[in-house]
């Protein structure tokens, strides 16, 4: 039931500033901005990869639409709140210190809190969903899972101008802009091999 919203998920540009690779050392003032900047990402990158792995493992086709619903409501939420605090450290990280830094830092900012108040959004419709009626829920979380695939391929443009060029080489090299393995719950295995539930779907009353 919520696999095609964790496909959606993993296949999109949820995970932002992941980079990698490496270049010439650039100039000093780049390197600091990007420091900057990466320190305070790591915290938020790993709060998105968490969330991530926790609407991985909730997809079973006997996990119970209110299991469903809490989990990817607390994961839509801590989602939004991450991109919130990614706009924020770009933002008081102020302009690279590259040509046409201020505009490129303001449209990546901008961005990043759209992306915010569109998590914020899919919580809403998922908190909203009837979980009593898994036909119903399912329908639903198809509908989310669509809006997802549309927020990580719609304006990324401006996140993709600052990873190019200086700045994009000096952020590839800083450990804080690349991606994190998520940290499962203490409960949680990996999706493949864990079973959805010891009691099978009890509240299968489509």
């Amino acid at each position: 039931m919520n696999k095609k919203l964790a496909a959606a998920l993993s296949g999109g540009a949820v995970l932002v500033l992941t980079l990698s690779g490496c270049g010439d050392d650039s100039d000093n003032k780049v390197n600091d901005w990007a420091k900057n900047v990466c320190d305070q990402v790591q915290p938020q990158l790993q709060k998105i990869a968490n969330a991530n792995a926790a609407i991985q493992q909730q997809t079973a086709d006997n996990s119970k639409p209110a299991d469903v619903q809490k989990t990817d409501s607390a994961a839509f939420q801590q989602i939004s709140q991450a991109y919130k605090a990614l706009g924020a450290a770009v933002d008081s990280a102020g302009a690279p210190p590259v040509n046409d830094g201020e505009t490129t830092q303001k449209e990546a900012v901008k961005e990043l809190n759209a992306s915010s108040v569109a998590y914020a959004g899919l919580k809403t419709k998922v908190d909203a969903l009837d979980t009593k009626d898994q036909a119903k829920f399912a329908d639903g979380l198809k509908g989310i899972a669509d809006e997802l695939n549309k927020i990580s391929t719609n304006g990324d443009e401006a996140l993709k101008k600052l990873q190019s060029g200086d700045v994009g080489t000096a952020m590839a090299k800083q450990k804080g802009c690349q991606k994190p393995t998520a940290s499962a719950p203490p409960a949680a295995a990996p999706p493949a091999s864990e079973p959805a539930s010891p009691s099978p779907s009890a509240s299968k009353k489509a």
